[in-house]
């Protein structure tokens, strides 16, 4: 990492693809803002169809910066698929961790930073191997995120990612919290009697952790 670390440096990831990382990471830097918070995100790498909005461009409009500044161009794949992947498909130089780690910048006197991941917490990221414990273990994040669906498997899904980052202080996520579906609270309620974390039904919920 380069430049000045921000105050406070989030991680967020998630049990798995599509449960919505990028909209919570996205609402946390909003209300960040509205607090008064000066914020950065960083995406150090991404993939997405060609023509769809990409995670840097929803992340950009929620911090205020330019999407290319949030995820340089060259780490921006047009396949939907694992990075290292698509960097094979599109003929693209291969991945390495620490090169994503050099090229993540922060200006300076920024209150929050946000990082988000790529898949869930074991999806290999990169060529050599690494996924986001290893992105985790090079950014010594001061909170760690974990973002589940609210629904069905969400018990399943937070007990068997939460272990390989517990060496970090986490909070859960429970995207699409709908307080008026039986099964929601029910699920926020196990979580939170048998699990030593927060369990957050919405991205502002993880601010006071921050403070």
């Amino acid at each position: 990492m380069a430049g000045e670390r921000p105050a406070r440096v989030v991680l967020v990831t998630g049990t798995g693809t599509g449960v919505g990382k990028t909209w919570v990471a996205a609402e946390l830097l909003r209300a960040a803002r509205t607090v008064g918070w000066s914020v950065a995100a960083r995406k150090p790498t991404q993939s997405s169809e060609p023509g769809t909005p990409t995670d840097a461009d929803v992340l950009a409009a929620a911090s205020g910066e330019d999407p290319d500044v949030v995820c340089p161009p060259h780490r921006s794949y047009e396949r939907a698929m694992a990075p290292f992947m698509a960097a094979d498909v599109l003929g693209r130089p291969r991945l390495r961790l620490s090169e994503l780690i050099d090229e993540v910048t922060w200006p300076s006197s920024v209150r929050l930073g946000v990082v988000e991941g790529v898949g869930g917490v074991r999806s290999p990221i990169t060529h050599d191997g690494a996924d986001t414990v290893d992105l985790a273990e090079a950014l010594a994040p001061d909170l760690v995120v974990l973002v589940a669906d609210a629904g069905l498997g969400t018990l399943h899904a937070v007990r068997t990612c939460l272990p390989p980052i517990e060496r970090y202080r986490v909070a859960v996520v429970l995207n699409r919290y709908d307080p008026l579906d039986d099964l929601h609270p029910r699920n926020a309620g196990w979580l939170t009697q048998w699990l030593d974390v927060p369990i957050c039904t919405g991205a502002a919920d993880v601010l006071p952790l921050l403070a």
